[in-house]
C-alpha cells in the first residue's frame, strides 16, 4: 500500500522567501541551486509536520518516520520531496546524514518544549540548524574543517529565529527555545512570554540569549574568508551580516511587542554592506588557520 504524500506532509505555506536568509539565491552556482531547492524543500515539508499546531506528537512522529523511510528509499511511500532529494543526494555525493539529523531535530520538537539551559539548547541546534550549514559545505566541495565556523552561524541563526517567535511559538505550541535557567536568574518564568511586551526581567531573559549569539557569531565571522567558492564565501558573509543585524534590532525592539524582521530593504542594505566588506577580506590557505579578526 503506497501513502500519499498528502497524508503526511500538512503545509503551512511558508517557503523559502519567508525565512531570514537567502536560500538557493543566485549567488550560488547555477548548476547548485536545484539541488539546494531540493534539500530545502524536504526539511521545509518535515519541519510543517513538527510544527503543526493539531497533530498529536504520535502523529508527528509517525509522518517524520515516514519522511525519514522515504528518504533512505522505500518505495512503498509516495513523498515526491524525498524522492527528489535523495536522487540529488546520490548525484552530487552528498551523505544523507544532514537531512537525518534535520528529522531528529523535528522528531525532538514534537516531545520536547523546554530547554534548561544554553548547553542543552545547542544540543539541540547541533540537530535543528548546524546540519543545513554542513550540507552546504559539502555540497561545494569544502573540507569539513569549517564546520567549525558554520556550525555556530546556523546556530546563531536558529537562536535568533528563537528569539524572533519566542511569543508565538509559546502561544502556539506551548514551545520555549530560550533556556529555563535565564529564565530563573531573571526571577520569571515562561508565562512571562505571554505579555502583550517584556518586562524588564524578561528583557534580562532575551538579552542573555542576545550575548549566546555574540559568542556564537565571533566563533562563525572567519568562515567566509576561508572559504574556497567565491560564490558560498558571498552568500555566507550575507548571512553573517544578516544575524548582526536582527541580533541589534532585537536588542533594540522588543520581539513580545512587535515582530522584529529587517524587511526587504534591509535586507538589501545589509547584504549590500556584505558584499562591500567582503571585497576588503584577504583570503588565507584553504586549510590554514582562521585569521584574525579586524572586527566588524
Amino acid at each position: 500500500m503506497t501513502s500519499a504524500p498528502a497524508a503526511i506532509e500538512a503545509p503551512s505555506g511558508k517557503g523559502a522567501g519567508d525565512e531570514n536568509f537567502p536560500v538557493g539565491s543566485w549567488l550560488l552556482p547555477a548548476r547548485l541551486r536545484p539541488h539546494v531547492m531540493a534539500f530545502y524543500d524536504f526539511v521545509r515539508a518535515a519541519d510543517d509536520v513538527a510544527d503543526h499546531p493539531s497533530l498529536s506528537p504520535d502523529d508527528k512522529l509517525a509522518r517524520l518516520g515516514q519522511f525519514k523511510a522515504a528518504l533512505l528509499g522505500d518505495a512503498t511511500i509516495d513523498l515526491p520531496k524525498a524522492a527528489s532529494l535523495r536522487a540529488s543526494l546520490a548525484q552530487t555525493g552528498v551523505t544523507p546524514r544532514h537531512a537525518l539529523d534535520l528529522l531528529a531535530a523535528f522528531s525532538q520538537d514534537a516531545l520536547q518544549r523546554r530547554y534548561a539551559d544554553w548547553s542543552e539548547l545547542l544540543g539541540y541546534c547541533a540537530l535543528s540548524a548546524s546540519p543545513v550549514g554542513r550540507y552546504l559545505l559539502d555540497l561545494h566541495g569544502e573540507p569539513a574543517a569549517l564546520y567549525a565556523c558554520s556550525d555556530p552561524l546556523c546556530d546563531a541563526l536558529q537562536v535568533l529565529n528563537h528569539l524572533q517567535d519566542c511569543q508565538s511559538d509559546y502561544r502556539a505550541l506551548d514551545r520555549v527555545y530560550l533556556p529555563l535557567a535565564s529564565f530563573a536568574a531573571a526571577g520569571v518564568d515562561p508565562t512571562a512570554l505571554a505579555e502583550p511586551k517584556a518586562s524588564p526581567a524578561m528583557r534580562r531573559v532575551l538579552d542573555d540569549a542576545l550575548a549566546g549569539v555574540d559568542g556564537l557569531l565571533r566563533q562563525a565571522q572567519d568562515l567566509p574568508r576561508r572559504l574556497q567558492s567565491r560564490r558560498l564565501a558571498a552568500e555566507s558573509a550575507i548571512i553573517l551580516e544578516i544575524a548582526r543585524r536582527l541580533a541589534e534590532l532585537l536588542r533594540r525592539q522588543d520581539p513580545l511587542a512587535t515582530r522584529v524582521a529587517l524587511g526587504k530593504p534591509g535586507f538589501f542594505w545589509t547584504a549590500g554592506l556584505a558584499l562591500a566588506r567582503l571585497q576588503w577580506w584577504r583570503k588565507p590557505p584553504l586549510l590554514g588557520p582562521a585569521m584574525p579578526s579586524s572586527g566588524r
